[in-house]
């Protein structure tokens, strides 16, 4: 270990143990995710010393903290602090962090899971079952229990006085709405807290005027795309769920939201790659190796397609040279234009922009603009072969091959990813590998077919 590396250690227990002593004199001022990326650094550099400061940090500080921290170090917690300070911890979390950080334990250590679970009460222990049962696509995989709600035919200024007890005793945060209810349970509506003090605090909550009510809501066993959806176009700070008889049985905050807006984005990007998301967060080089190898399998079957075109045309590559010199340049043009029109196809229909409907009027749209633009860059290649050549048939048919190939590029490109979702496979998946293979055959063939046709 070098002498910087050892004065970054220094610095880092430093800063970490005035944190911890300053959250002990209830001063810190520090937010937990600026703590966690410093317990990231720490354990980049020294695992012991890190497994040292993580003993050190109080349990309700470390809830916050782990909170924060990507899946694979809270799967390997068990390695670094005890049983009994694991469980601790847990009882700290907000119930969709607990089902998610038990969940996440479960991977590695199923055994300590199920101890951490049957460390809590009945009630709670029920609820987390439940959250953790939920679809990672479900809106009750990422819902939270803790709330403020109240009867409809109970006093404003009462609620008011309940929820300064909550408050003061860490029962609940982030609260920016009531939530109201009727007797059997049943949402009726939300009122922001900014309106709620205004009102006379003997009023009941049936005496507040509709048009005062936030409506929405969405069903425990809604799609996440729905929750991402009304949060983002009804600029929502909480979204209220139900279960299948419209009771309130929690709440999805929009801090939730944006960790399934990045999740979601992070997912598509590695699809379009041909990389499995949850595979790359492995540590295990063999698991990252085979969810890569697989694609790549798969690719190297594309690739010989497009090489057995080759070799249908190989006697005209062996008469003119400069065929084989070109033809990069086909296939190149093709695959980034189709590429183009892939990416913003599959990210509009992501964000909900391309329906159904809209089908026909995309690929058309994509159809014309790689049509302009094969022309042009048509003209371009064609006078580029030409006067590097001196062959004026050559820039006919690689000017020819580059309408053709981009103007495929252009139609598959949007017909690949729509058709895929038509069949419920997810378009960022399999698009690609498809796309190339269509480009590259098609600008083959298309350039030798022609260059056999016109030049030989």
């Amino acid at each position: 270990m070098n002498e910087k590396n050892i004065d970054q250690i220094e610095q880092l227990i430093e800063i970490l143990n005035h944190e911890i002593i300053e959250f002990k004199k209830e001063s810190n001022t520090v937010h937990p995710y600026d703590i966690s990326e410093q317990l990231l650094k720490l354990r980049e550099l020294d695992e012991d010393e890190y497994s040292h400061i993580l003993k050190k940090i109080p349990s309700a500080l470390l809830a916050e903290v782990l909170s924060e921290m990507p899946d694979i170090v809270q799967e390997e917690i068990s390695e670094h602090i005890s049983t009994k300070k694991i469980v601790a911890v847990t009882s700290n979390m907000d119930t969709d962090d607990a089902a998610d950080f038990i969940q996440n334990i479960s991977e590695d250590n199923e055994e300590l899971a199920q101890e951490i679970l049957e460390s809590f009460d009945d009630e709670d222990k029920e609820l987390l079952e439940q959250l953790i049962s939920y679809d990672d696509n479900e809106a009750g995989a990422y819902m939270q229990t803790e709330l403020f709600s109240a009867k409809n035919d109970e006093k404003i200024g009462d609620a008011i006085k309940r929820l300064k007890e909550l408050k003061e005793i860490g029962e609940v945060d982030n609260i920016w709405h009531c939530h109201i209810m009727n007797k059997r349970g049943e949402y009726i509506g939300s009122v922001g807290l900014e309106e709620l003090i205004i009102f006379e605090h003997d009023l009941k909550f049936l005496d507040i005027p509709s048009d005062k009510l936030r409506n929405y809501n969405i069903s425990h066993k809604a799609d996440l795309k729905e929750v991402v959806d009304m949060v983002t176009n009804y600029n929502l700070s909480s979204l209220p769920v139900v279960d299948n008889r419209n009771r309130l049985i929690g709440r999805i905050t929009s801090d939730d939201v944006y960790d399934i807006i990045q999740d979601s984005a992070t997912e598509q990007i590695y699809n379009m790659a041909g990389v499995n998301d949850e595979a790359e967060q492995e540590e295990s080089m063999y698991q990252i190796g085979k969810s890569r190898a697989i694609w790549l399998g798969v690719n190297l079957l594309t690739a010989i397609a497009a090489s057995v075109v080759i070799g249908v045309f190989d006697a005209t590559i062996q008469s003119l040279v400069a065929l084989a010199i070109l033809m990069p340049i086909v296939a190149s043009m093709g695959g980034n234009a189709g590429t183009q029109t892939l990416t913003v196809t599959v990210r509009q229909m992501a964000l909900g922009d391309i329906e159904n409907e809209d089908a026909k009027k995309t690929i058309y749209k994509e159809v014309i603009i790689s049509l302009v633009n094969g022309l042009l860059f048509a003209a371009v290649i064609g006078l580029i072969a030409y006067a590097w050549f001196k062959l004026p048939l050559l820039g006919v048919v690689i000017a020819l091959s580059m309408v053709i190939n981009l103007l495929s590029a252009g139609f598959f490109g949007a017909v690949i990813p729509l058709t895929l979702q038509k069949l419920k496979i997810d378009p960022a998946i399999g698009s690609t590998v498809l796309l190339t293979t269509v480009t590259d055959v098609v600008g083959f063939f298309s350039f030798l077919g022609l260059a056999t046709l016109i030049l030989l």
